[in-house]
């Protein structure tokens, strides 16, 4: 049985990730064999967002293990200190977004019940994205891009 350690665990940086959006990630659910539940821990430099402003359709959790970050969601901005925890419910009350604004760097874990196929909502951008499968199969779309009949091109 996989046992990863989060202090020692080898973080990793996306090098398309803009700036604002920089920071590792490590997803020890799948390290440590885990196939129900998504458990990944995020290392946020200062002054980094883990994503955009979004909402799910399952329920998030996030633990602060070390450090300080703004947690932005529906009712407003709050500082979350190391030892805290908040659950994201599924839909837009639950919706968030992290960004250390601390001069040290944060370590975090964000746990779900979130498989493929799996659907997120950006208010922000108006944009939804949704990831089923290979490559082929994840889209981010933008709500104004307009919507087909259930019906359209099919014969």
């Amino acid at each position: 049985m996989a046992t990863p350690n989060i202090f020692s665990v080898e973080y990793e940086y996306d090098a398309d990730d803009p700036d604002g959006y920089r920071c590792a990630m490590a997803n020890l659910g799948r390290l440590a064999g885990g196939t129900e539940n998504a458990v990944k821990a995020f290392e946020v430099p200062s002054g980094q967002s883990v994503c955009p402003y979004h909402y799910e359709y399952v329920e998030e959790w996030l633990l602060v293990l070390d450090g300080t970050v703004l947690l932005r969601a529906p009712e407003g901005e709050r500082s979350l200190h190391r030892g805290d925890i908040v659950c994201f419910p599924a839909g837009p009350a639950g919706a968030h977004k992290v960004t250390n604004q601390d001069e040290a760097t944060a370590l975090l874990i964000m746990f779900s019940s979130s498989r493929e196929p799996a659907v997120a909502v950006y208010p922000d951008s108006d944009k939804i994205g949704v990831w089923a499968g290979d490559d082929a199969d994840k889209l981010m779309l933008r709500r104004t891009d307009g919507h087909v009949d259930y019906y359209d091109g099919e014969a």
